[in-house]
């Protein structure tokens, strides 16, 4: 995984929150930055990749831990 520019505390936060979150955050970054994820919501996973499909960024990878999932999003576009 990439050293992130920002990381997002989504933690305790069920959908569609995180989705909103991320979708805000990701406006505030500039092309090629990378957002880190904090989730744990069971959701978050097939979420974030929806999300970035719909709008074009980039997964870069996915990290479950015990007591978090860990979401990297590349803007892209």
């Amino acid at each position: 995984m990439d050293t992130p520019h920002q990381v997002l505390d989504c933690r305790d936060e069920l959908c569609p929150g995180p989705v909103i979150m991320v979708s805000k955050a990701l406006k505030n970054m500039a092309l090629d930055q990378v957002l880190e994820v904090h989730a744990t919501d069971p959701g978050a996973v097939p979420d974030m990749q929806a999300l970035a499909k719909q709008t074009g960024q980039q997964i870069l990878g996915i990290v479950q831990e015990p007591d978090r999932t860990r979401i990297q999003i590349r803007r892209s576009r």
